[in-house]
């Protein structure tokens, strides 16, 4: 059974900086550019608040109903269980029965708390 060296030295870092740079410059560059090229009248219907091509009616701090945070929270809980099956169904075969019950587990829990939701009226919209 061969070895394996797992001590990085810092130029093993040195590709990662370097993307890390490209990022930021490309960034601030971005950012720098579209004031030094962009439009530089600036009148009072620019500086206006815009939504959809409609004038804005009313304060924008009005609270919101928790319904739609409710909606939010669990798309993400439900979107992140594809991100986990996803990685398992490529690699379905070597996992064999061992992995088929663990997602089967994964799932079964995920399925319980859909149903509590459910049961508690956290997807009624009345």
């Amino acid at each position: 059974m061969e070895s394996v060296n797992l001590e990085s030295a810092p130029i093993d870092y040195i590709p990662i900086l370097i993307q890390l740079g490209v990022a930021v410059a490309f960034g601030v560059l971005t950012i720098v550019g579209t004031h030094l090229i962009g439009p530089k009248v600036r009148t009072e219907n620019k500086l206006g608040a815009f939504e959809s091509g409609v004038e804005v009616i009313g304060n924008a701090r009005q609270p919101f109903s928790v319904k739609y945070f409710m909606a939010a929270i669990l798309f993400v809980v439900f979107d992140v269980e594809v991100i986990f099956m996803y990685p398992w169904a490529v690699n379905f075969r070597e996992m064999g029965m061992d992995g088929l019950w663990k997602m089967g587990i994964f799932l079964g829990i995920v399925v319980l708390g859909l149903i509590y939701e459910v049961k508690r009226g956290a997807l009624d919209w009345d």
